[in-house]
């Protein structure tokens, strides 16, 4: 009797894939006022539903769960903005005098920039005179002025879309895992929609350890910075503390900001050079301990990402979504790696992600025979 002959999939032409994939990377790409507050509210879905999943655990429904957590969340927003609000506003209004301050600072660099200036155009003229005596331009025109109507426009789209992010995670935390294996049931068998549910909640342990163990992180982070400014007398160091803390969840842009940020408070608050040079020098010593000794400890291996795909896709997020994209690319690269490690052909994207070997970041049980002996005597010889 003959065996049925399992149907074979057949595999799609690269230039179809390639098709596809360009035709999904421009939907996603103009229509991002739609997409956007979708990753994000699965993104903070992520995060926020290990509190929910374990208040239902112990008796409460997970709607009432989603509510509470999303309200204690909001409440802790609304108490940082209202205490930083002061602070904040009074930099923004002193804005003018701080860029007067500042020219002022620097105005015998500046004059001796502008003798260079002179005499680098005066030898140009003469240069151009003597060759075919080419007229001078026309100065540049005045700026337009600020388009109020478009301010008001971008306001509006960004409450908008803060609304649509919080009633959309709201939904997805009080749906939970249940949905997803119901939405993955319709369009796979048991079988992978089972495997579906079962990455699903890996990504969701690893984005939500991930992002815990980085806030605990940046917390201590923000009280050492706050302290250090306090201590070279810096106005507001809570303020700068708190802009430690929150950019620094942003790898390389954040702490760039903060730290070109700090550079120019301390140029304009404060006039002792030595104080000057030591606000962004201690930023800069307490970043380099952060990032080379802490995170490496408490984050673990296991989360690690090759810097340099980890800076391209913060490139691209942010040419492609901008600051969304870049908020969502690190997370996005954590849930790929977890995807490719419970995949059984997912070893060469791990590989491709991970800093090091791929033997790091694989459990034993995924090792077997040669792979294993290997595995053992690399971690011996080391």
């Amino acid at each position: 009797m003959n065996s049925p002959v399992s149907p074979t999939r057949p595999r799609s032409s690269p230039a179809l894939v390639f098709l596809a994939s360009a035709a999904a990377g421009a939907l996603l790409y103009f229509a991002h006022a739609v997409f956007v507050p979708i990753a994000l509210a699965i993104l903070f879905a992520l995060l926020l539903s290990g509190p929910v999943e374990s208040l239902n655990r112990r008796g409460v429904p997970r709607a009432a769960s989603a509510v509470l957590i999303l309200m204690i969340l909001l409440c802790v927003i609304a108490g940082a903005v209202y205490g930083l609000w002061n602070p904040a506003q009074k930099w923004l209004v002193a804005a003018p005098r701080t860029a007067s301050v500042i020219q002022h600072k620097i105005a015998p660099a500046a004059r001796f920039v502008q003798r260079i200036e002179v005499v680098s155009d005066r030898a140009e003229k003469l240069t151009q005179n003597m060759a075919n005596g080419a007229a001078t331009p026309a100065p540049a025109a005045g700026a337009a002025p600020a388009d109020t109507e478009g301010v008001l426009v971008a306001t509006r789209a960004a409450l908008i879309g803060a609304l649509t992010v919080a009633i959309l995670t709201l939904f997805l935390l009080s749906a939970g895992p249940p949905v997803i294996a119901r939405m993955s049931a319709t369009f796979a068998d048991n079988t992978h929609a089972a495997q579906i549910l079962l990455v699903y909640k890996a990504i969701r342990a690893e984005v939500a350890r991930y992002y815990a163990t980085l806030a605990l992180i940046n917390l201590g982070l923000g009280l050492a910075t706050a302290s250090a400014m306090w201590a070279l007398g810096m106005p507001n160091p809570v303020l700068w503390g708190v802009m430690a803390a929150v950019f620094n969840f942003i790898p390389y842009v954040g702490s760039a900001a903060t730290f070109l940020i700090l550079c120019v408070v301390a140029f304009v608050s404060l006039n002792d050079l030595g104080r000057i040079l030591a606000v962004p020098g201690s930023y800069l010593a307490l970043a380099t301990v952060e990032g080379q000794v802490v995170q490496p400890l408490l984050v673990g291996r296991r989360l690690e990402l090759n810097s340099i795909i980890v800076f391209l896709a913060l490139w691209f997020g942010g040419w492609f979504w901008g600051i969304p994209g870049i908020i969502l690319a690190i997370p996005a690269l954590v849930a790929l790696k977890v995807a490719a490690e419970h995949h059984k052909h997912g070893k060469s994207l791990v590989e491709f992600l991970s800093p090091g070997t791929v033997t790091r970041f694989l459990s034993p049980k995924h090792a077997t025979g040669s792979a294993a002996k290997s595995l053992a005597g690399a971690d011996s010889g080391s």
